[in-house]
């Protein structure tokens, strides 16, 4: 599905009529009709299927996040800094219709739509190590993304409900879990450490 303008639009009208009819075809229609635009060439551009609509949807934050986020100096920040920056960037452009990403969640988190949901969810985690600055290529590359999957999605899930001015319950709850996951590194490096301290007494060339 291609991205372009007038189909972001379009999408971002469709999002109004979510809450009240579900990411269904005939909230597509009726944010066709508030964007000014003929309901057929709507379900053409982003079809007739709540998944279709969706990966639009998740794909759109993607790129509206990069969007958000490049005028900002995140080379001057330290790692867990720039992808705090990125995911909180991410929830605020979905703030204003959090309804409608909460249904996408749970049409997502059905077990038939975990594959798409893998799939979005990949997209999302590797934009933001793009953005800041990971270049891993190794096995790194995934333990990387599998982490940061498991702190964006219970990042999400606490959003969902938190009704802090400016979401800062939230921003305290990312940095934990960014701090939490920071130090599984540090682990992995001092039981390596440890095993070939070990390994050398014991085994001599």
């Amino acid at each position: 599905m291609e991205a372009s303008p007038q189909a972001d639009k379009i999408m971002e009208f469709t999002l109004r009529h979510v809450p009240f009819d579900g990411w269904t075809v005939n909230a597509l229609k009726r944010g066709a009709i508030d964007a000014g635009v003929d309901p057929d060439e709507a379900v053409r551009l982003l079809g007739d299927n709540p998944l279709d609509m969706i990966e639009y949807y998740s794909l759109m934050l993607d790129r509206q996040m990069k969007e958000a986020v490049s005028a900002l100096d995140l080379d001057s920040m330290k790692i867990r800094e720039k992808i705090a920056t990125c995911v909180m960037a991410r929830l605020k452009i979905m703030a204003p219709y959090r309804e409608a990403a909460q249904k996408a969640a749970v049409i997502l988190s059905m077990p038939l739509n975990a594959p798409l949901a893998s799939r979005l969810m990949f997209q999302t985690v590797d934009t933001i190590w793009y953005l800041a600055g990971d270049t891993a290529t190794d096995f790194n590359y995934y333990t990387k993304r599998a982490l940061l999957s498991g702190v964006y999605s219970s990042t999400l899930l606490y959003w969902f409900r938190d009704m802090s001015n400016e979401f800062t319950n939230t921003k305290g709850f990312l940095d934990r879990r960014i701090e939490n996951v920071m130090t599984i590194p540090k682990i992995k490096a001092q039981v390596k450490s440890g095993f070939d301290t070990v390994r050398k007494f014991f085994i001599r060339d």
